[in-house]
């Protein structure tokens, strides 16, 4: 892995997050889940480059993500997306190890974990979160989303570091 500015991984946002899909990776101590991420956003906010991660508290990844201020978001080639789908969004990493179901190989970097097979990991540290519920929503379309399951929490968070893995 090499070091490399968020500016140079030329791609857009929305290809990285909505068509490949993501990891968000959190680390405590010696654990540290996965979950795939659909939705988000790479930009500015309060002079720093930044990325904003939505994950709802009945997710795993949940507990990790309140506990720690570090994580990874990481992208994959598009071979990856059934992996990324099947095993790491449609499994919990409470009763299954996503990891090992996997086949990727775990990297501890900066205090925290991203995978061997990722193209671009990038090493956020949180700054702010917010819980987004229906009283918020303006745009009634966006109730859709949700029905029983529990609405999201934001987590604002400045990127330190992004890598890039040319040899995978």
């Amino acid at each position: 892995m090499r070091e490399i500015n968020i500016r140079d991984i030329g791609i857009s946002a929305p290809e990285l997050i909505s068509d490949r899909w993501g990891l968000v990776t959190c680390r405590s101590g010696e654990k540290f889940n996965s979950m795939t991420v659909s939705w988000g956003a790479l930009g500015e906010i309060w002079g720093k480059d930044s990325v904003f991660v939505f994950i709802r508290s009945s997710r795993y990844t949940y507990g990790f993500m309140e506990k720690e201020r570090l994580f990874t978001l990481s992208f994959y080639d598009e071979k990856y997306k059934g992996i990324l789908g099947k095993i790491f969004g449609a499994s919990s990493g409470r009763d299954t190890d996503k990891t090992a179901a996997s086949g990727f190989t775990p990297v501890f970097t900066d205090d925290t974990v991203t995978y061997k097979e990722a193209k671009y990991t990038l090493v956020c540290k949180t700054m702010a979160s917010q819980e987004i519920s229906e009283g918020g929503f303006i745009d009634p379309d966006i109730k859709k989303w949700y029905g029983a399951d529990s609405a999201h929490k934001m987590y604002i968070a400045e990127i330190l570091k992004v890598y890039e893995n040319d040899a995978r």
